[in-house]
């Protein structure tokens, strides 16, 4: 498929892959911020492919993931209200709270609507007046443009029964947390080329000046991140700490400086919890004063609840790199997509599911 082969030549990767096991003199780790690139690792089995000496981690780079549960369960009291049409992307339906999940609620006679935009939700709540349509806005920076764009079209036609429940997260502070970290042992980062699509890369700078950390903004086929690690390489090997970017084709270093503006007339930056990681400073998106109407957690106040997670689930740590979903003794069994214990193992980006769909055939075969 043009576009696409060429993105996916083993012939390139192979080459590639050569030059990146002749590069390499010592060990090195990486991790990968994006739970689209942990799926194609996984898929493709770069992680595999590489010498011994490379170690590839998976970060929290899944939206739905890092969702906190207090907010999954204010989601799934309003999903409960019967004047309530509660909107949501398909992969949070599984997302488990505290005692059930959106697809419990909808089972149970609750009008949740799976939508593909915002500005789905936003005409729904054009033909039902009557009715209070609230839309679970989970995301990195890549959502945030349609998600206030949304709030935008329902401000400029006086939508009074359209709100969002509102979980955006923001990457470069993540990072940050884990470089913090005193047992961190990133040598460097793949970063997520949806993201800098919207936001560039300038706000990388600083964390691989302080840190002293190469970031390489990486696409997602197999040829984007291979050559993305080969640049990482390059850079440890040659003692070298800068940004660089991969996804050329894609990202600028400036971004996406409309879908900035629209970001930034909406939302105000905040300190947000992330499942399994815990509060980051400065780490999300609340809806600006001026907006404030359409918050649903203002509008409805669904209360907080207290997180009572599984004993047995270790996503808190895969999602911070320090496990893989291989150390958790309830993958597979106790644990799969259908009954998932946490929300790595739901998300169509999550590293659980990807090792449950890629690796555990293998694994079995194995054992």
């Amino acid at each position: 498929m043009k576009y696409l082969d060429e993105y996916r030549d083993p012939r390139l990767a192979s080459k590639m892959l050569k030059r990146i096991a002749e590069r390499t003199s010592r060990r090195w780790t990486i991790m990968e911020i994006c739970g689209g690139q942990t799926h194609t690792i996984i898929r493709s089995g770069i992680d595999r492919l590489l010498p011994d000496k490379i170690s590839i981690l998976h970060g929290p780079g899944c939206p739905v993931c890092v969702t906190p549960v207090h907010i999954i369960d204010k989601a799934l009291v309003l999903a409960s209200r019967t004047d309530v049409i509660f909107c949501t992307f398909g992969d949070m339906m599984r997302v488990p709270g505290n005692k059930e999940d959106l697809l419990t609620v909808k089972a149970r006679g609750g009008d949740i609507r799976m939508v593909y935009s915002p500005l789905d939700a936003v005409q729904i709540a054009r033909n039902n007046p009557r009715r209070e349509v609230v839309f679970f806005a989970v995301g990195f920076e890549t959502t945030a443009p349609a998600n206030a764009m949304a709030v935008l079209q329902a401000y400029r036609d006086s939508l009074d029964n359209f709100t969002l429940l509102v979980s955006q997260v923001l990457v470069p502070p993540a990072i940050e947390a884990i470089l913090s970290a005193p047992d961190n042992r990133i040598n460097g980062f793949l970063a997520a080329g949806h993201v800098c699509t919207v936001m560039g890369y300038r706000e990388y700078n600083p964390l691989a000046e302080k840190y002293l950390v190469p970031i390489v903004v990486t696409g997602f086929e197999p040829l984007d991140i291979i050559q993305g690690i080969e640049m990482l390489i390059s850079q440890l090997e040659n003692g070298t700490c800068r940004v660089e970017n991969q996804y050329r084709r894609a990202v600028t270093e400036a971004g996406n400086l409309k879908a900035q503006h629209i970001i930034n007339e909406v939302f105000d930056v905040t300190d947000r919890t992330w499942r399994g990681i815990g509060n980051i400073p400065l780490s999300g998106l609340a809806l600006r004063e001026k907006y404030r109407d359409f918050d649903a957690e203002v509008r409805f106040k669904p209360g907080d609840t207290v997180a009572c997670e599984s004993s047995e689930c270790i996503s808190g740590l895969i999602l911070q790199g320090a496990k893989n979903p291989f150390d958790c003794p309830a993958f597979g069994n106790r644990c799969t997509p259908e009954k998932p214990l946490g929300a790595t193992m739901v998300s169509s980006e999550g590293a659980c599911a990807a090792y449950f769909r890629y690796r555990a055939k293998t694994v079995e075969k194995a054992g």
